[in-house]
């Protein structure tokens, strides 16, 4: 694991709120290996492997996955939550489209779900919390548990803790289903001191100090190696789906 704290700027000592700052900012979210038609496994070595030797990023199994163990290591409790993501309409996707984390039964930790919170939200709050990313709300939905960012619907959490092979057949769903979102476009996504850098296949989109700017790609394996370090080839049938 200390190779990981070096991977993302981190020690022993930082506080909870710094390891997933620092996360944030040093590892990307990005869906590339979907596109390159390499499997993802979710077992910790495979995921260290890439994360912190490989230096890549990855999706929320992927992030926050590897996130818990180190957590775990550091003398975290750490419970795995699945969630339902809402989509641009508003509606509720599938169960364990999202693997999100409980920390010390007091905190809401989530470095993988892109442009999101950047420190840890208190689990137990039902008012507004300032965060950077903007001001996040956590609302009762029965059991469960719905989290807004600006009034704006993101996920919906199901309490009971889960084990990182739970989301498993998720994973690969999104992996390979002709329905989900990681299979429309290869993209990457980092948080910056001053904002945010996405790339997709189309576009280059900076925002810094909440101005934002969006130019053309014509060359997105170049793009992603330029910002991020991350080398990309997209497979023949990635290509095909893009054009679909």
């Amino acid at each position: 694991m200390d190779d990981y704290l070096q991977r993302i700027g981190a020690t022993r000592s930082s506080s909870l709120a710094e390891l997933h700052e620092r996360h944030l900012m040093s590892v990307p979210f990005e869906n590339l290996y979907t596109h390159m038609d390499t499997r993802i496994v979710l077992e910790i070595p495979w995921l260290h492997d890439k994360i912190v030797t490989q230096r890549r990023g990855g999706f929320c199994y992927e992030l926050n996955g590897l996130f818990a163990e180190l957590l775990r290591h550091l003398g975290h409790h750490v419970d795995l939550m699945a969630a339902r993501v809402f989509g641009q309409d508003g509606r509720l996707g599938y169960p364990f489209a999202h693997l999100t984390l409980l920390v010390d039964g007091e905190w809401l930790c989530d470095v993988g779900f892109g442009a999101f919170t950047l420190r840890p939200l208190r689990w137990d709050s039902r008012e507004e919390q300032v965060d950077p990313a903007g001001v996040f709300t956590f609302v009762d939905h029965g059991d469960d548990v719905d989290v807004y960012n600006d009034d704006k619907p993101c996920y919906r959490i199901d309490r009971r803790p889960r084990e990182l092979t739970d989301f498993v057949p998720a994973c690969w769903w999104q992996q390979t289903g002709p329905e989900s979102n990681f299979r429309v476009a290869p993209r990457a996504s980092i948080a910056t001191p001053d904002g945010r850098i996405t790339v997709t296949d189309e576009k280059i989109v900076i925002t810094k100090n909440g101005h934002r700017t969006d130019d053309p790609v014509d060359d997105p394996a170049a793009a992603f190696l330029e910002h991020f370090g991350l080398h990309f080839r997209q497979s023949s049938a990635s290509g095909v789906l893009r054009q679909l």
